[in-house]
């Protein structure tokens, strides 16, 4: 899903946005995203998953056409942690025919209020 699909999925689900609103709101949420983790907080959405900074630490590495060895220098990753919800979705989705699995309403409620 590219950022165009969420945009456009969130303007159909919500008739009152406009395709224009749906793409700030997605815009907006993004870089509130960007900017937590660059000041190095840490974001967590139940269900979802979590994400936070790693630190790679500095090492030595080669130049693949001199063999020369070069420092690479210390790094700050962004790092996704799925959460328990979303692993067991990706997961029954790998065990079975997607028709199989699709919840019923009371299902998706019951796993709505579980989240």
């Amino acid at each position: 899903m590219t950022r165009s699909d969420l945009v456009a999925r969130l303007a159909e689900r919500f008739g009152q946005l406009t395709q224009r609103d749906a793409e700030f709101a997605v815009k907006t949420i993004l870089d509130a995203m960007s900017e937590a983790l660059a000041h190095g907080h840490r974001i967590e959405i139940r269900g979802f998953g979590s994400f936070s900074i790693n630190r790679r630490p500095p090492r030595m590495g080669r130049n693949p056409r001199s063999g020369e060895q070069v420092l690479i220098p210390e790094k700050l990753v962004p790092h996704f942690k799925p959460g328990k919800a979303l692993r067991e979705a990706v997961d029954a989705r790998g065990e079975a025919p997607v028709a199989d699995i699709t919840p019923s309403a009371v299902e998706a409620e019951a796993l709505i209020r579980k989240a």
